[in-house]
């Protein structure tokens, strides 16, 4: 019989719309309900967030998420305590936003007081009562946590000092290079975060990254060995509808589906560049497919784009496996790559194993490009420039044969390296090991 430790989750909720969320959920996935609970802030927690693997969720609330004068008067106050769930629609039961308010923040108080230098400043984490009562309560083996944030990464080490059991830390993006080059006290920030960061992972008795090149730099930066857990997909949901022909119908579709955040947009406008001035003398219509939850204001100057919304996670491989081609780019800004130098899409093994050609469009120096160049599993452009990504994705359009053998090659590598049974398995025997631990092993080297 498999042994399942109970795991304390911190900062990152199951859903199927955030990469952190999708490979927290494959991971965990057949992984006993009640011995899993989450913690983490309550803007994290949604409608989306998934309750079929976990419903055991405290949400750091007002009690916990303390805000200094004067963003205290400004900030939304969420309550503290276990997340209400409506037992009906088996649902979480968010609270209503102001519209007005989430405009005015997003849009102008956090940009601000990020360039001021204050926003990492202006807010902290604290253990409540409360939530030391529910820490005991639930009385975990392991914790597995992840963060994006300073204020996460105090976060963790606060839960660990008062737990004593031993923690495992997941890296999903180089966040902390970004710190630089923002606002006045970037710097500061950089070096003060990149502290607390090292003395958090100090407090881990494992290490996971999202890529073999951030574990290899993470070891040389911070000192610790780094193991590799990236999103795995369970092969038989994905073989269903994996495309098999590689011919073309009246148009030309090409899929990008995920977000629209930071490092992803300027590359999508060019690619929007591309098809429209291919569209003029082309045989075939090519058409660009967002996949994504906001049209972005950019793609009305583009006749080749069609906007299509977040699908459930269910219809995605009809929808990978539709499509001529996949698009997988990432932006050549500095602050751009300094964030996705390390980072491995969650949706990439998903691509791979679509049987669907993908073109990748990104800079030399990122995981992504190396991981796809060492096992030739899809055609790459790494010049910013639309005359070259117009010439591969001529190739791709002129030879079927080319098509097929991206394809294929994409299947091999996804069914040897992303296979969930195998990788939740490595994962599982990672996290036991470690509750069977009598001492907690820090520091590993």
């Amino acid at each position: 019989m498999k042994d399942f430790p109970k795991v304390l989750i911190l900062n990152q909720p199951f859903n199927s719309i955030s990469g952190g969320g999708i490979t927290l959920s494959n991971l965990f996935k057949g992984w006993p309900k009640d011995k899993l609970a989450v913690s983490c802030l309550g803007n994290l927690i949604t409608e989306q967030t998934q309750l079929d693997a976990c419903d055991h969720y405290y949400q750091l609330g007002h009690k916990e998420h303390i805000w200094r004068f004067p963003l205290s008067l400004l900030k939304r106050k969420y309550p503290s305590g276990k997340v209400r769930i409506s037992k009906q629609e088996k649902k979480v039961k968010p609270i209503k936003k102001s519209a007005l308010r989430e405009k005015l923040l997003k849009g102008y108080i956090n940009p601000f007081l990020k360039w001021l230098g204050v926003l990492n400043w202006a807010s902290t984490l604290q253990l409540s009562p409360e939530l030391r009562i529910w820490l005991d309560e639930f009385n975990p083996d392991v914790i597995y946590a992840q963060a994006q944030r300073r204020e996460a990464v105090i976060f963790c080490r606060l839960v660990q000092e008062y737990l004593k059991k031993p923690m495992v830390f997941h890296m999903m993006d180089d966040w902390l290079e970004v710190l630089p080059g923002e606002g006045i006290l970037g710097n500061y920030w950089h070096q003060k975060i990149g502290g607390e960061f090292k003395e958090m992972l100090a407090r881990c008795a494992r290490h996971f990254s999202i890529s073999e090149p951030m574990a290899r730099a993470y070891q040389e930066r911070y000192g610790f060995k780094f193991s590799t857990f990236h999103n795995p997909i369970e092969l038989s949901f994905w073989n269903k509808s994996q495309r098999k022909a590689y011919d073309f119908g009246d148009k030309i579709q090409i899929l990008y589906a995920g977000r629209m955040g930071l490092g992803i947009q300027s590359s999508l406008e060019t690619m929007a560049k591309c098809l429209d001035d291919l569209n003029k003398s082309g045989e075939k219509p090519l058409e660009l497919v967002l996949q994504v939850g906001k049209k972005p204001s950019w793609a009305d100057a583009y006749s080749c784009i069609h906007h299509r919304g977040f699908v459930p996670y269910e219809e995605l491989p009809d929808r990978f496996s539709g499509a001529d081609l996949l698009f997988l780019p990432y932006d050549f800004t500095p602050s751009a790559t300094a964030f996705i130098k390390y980072s491995m899409p969650t949706k990439a093994s998903e691509y791979m194993i679509s049987g669907t050609p993908i073109l990748i469009f990104a800079p030399e120096d990122t995981a992504l490009v190396t991981y796809a160049q060492d096992y030739r599993w899809a055609k790459v452009v790494t010049k910013n420039e639309v005359g070259v990504l117009k010439a591969a994705l001529m190739e791709l359009i002129d030879s079927q044969e080319t098509r097929r053998k991206v394809a294929t090659k994409a299947i091999e590598i996804a069914e040897q390296r992303h296979d969930a049974l195998k990788v939740r398995e490595a994962f599982r025997n990672e996290l036991s090991a470690l509750a069977t631990n009598k001492a907690i092993s820090l520091n590993p080297s």
